[in-house]
């Protein structure tokens, strides 16, 4: 090797050199690259192309397609059932109160005064009962029918007849004034007439019969029986599902 003379000039001064690093260090590096690249490439070879995955795996996944679509068209087919039996419900809730309408026994005054039984009078069969309140007063239908006579009705004054389905018949007379004629269909609860003092009658006041196979009946045990109490002004417990449905 040449030695440099004094004179030249040195070529590395002030240049940094870099330590060179162990032939150890290389190896390590070189050596984990090469791993590296091999795993990379092994998972590679291993990773399965769609076009080759295996027929069974496909059936698999298309059996469980077809479950999922089952378990859902029957959680449709729950959801709409119950929808038909809510709605079934409801049908039946409201045929219950048509029929309660139809059914039920009302009070013919909001507000009255029990004044005179069913019996014998001064000598006379007194047919029914009266119920005193102010003139004008309205009063209702005790029980849906047929209105079957509505007018003038000698002692009885302005009256109104109510034949029911089953036959029985309810006068209500001394009338102020009539609101149905002859023919009318009512409903229980429907407002009829305005109370008064017409016919032979002595203070204003409501005269309620009840004719059974065409002979009067006592009207508070006969109203009792079906929910009614006139003399504790207790009406039946439908006549809330009697409003309802009207």
């Amino acid at each position: 090797m040449r030695q440099r003379l004094s004179s030249e000039p040195d070529r590395y001064r002030g240049r940094r050199r870099v330590p060179t690093p162990p032939r150890s260090r290389y190896a390590v590096v070189v050596t984990s690259a090469f791993v590296g690249a091999g795993v990379v490439a092994l998972g590679a070879s291993h990773m399965p192309d769609y076009k080759a995955v295996s027929p069974d795996v496909l059936q698999g996944l298309e059996s469980q397609h077809v479950a999922d679509d089952a378990l859902a068209n029957r959680t449709n087919d729950a959801k709409a059932s119950r929808g038909e039996n809510r709605d079934a419900a409801v049908d039946k809730t409201k045929l219950s109160a048509e029929q309660a309408a139809g059914d039920v026994w009302l009070l013919p005054l909001e507000e009255f005064t029990y004044t005179s039984p069913f019996g014998v009078r001064w000598g006379k069969l007194h047919a029914g009962i009266d119920l005193a309140a102010p003139e004008g007063t309205p009063y209702k239908a005790i029980h849906g029918g047929k209105v079957t006579q509505a007018g003038y009705y000698g002692g009885y004054g302005y009256a109104i007849t109510i034949k029911n389905d089953d036959g029985t018949e309810v006068v209500y007379a001394h009338s102020r004034r009539l609101l149905v004629q002859a023919g009318d269909v009512v409903k229980a609860g429907q407002v009829i007439g305005e109370v008064g003092a017409t016919g032979a009658s002595y203070g204003t006041h409501l005269h309620v019969e009840v004719h059974v196979g065409g002979q009067p009946v006592d009207p508070i045990p006969f109203l009792r029986e079906r929910g009614v109490d006139i003399k504790l002004q207790v009406e039946s417990v439908y006549a809330g599902m009697a409003a309802a449905a009207s």
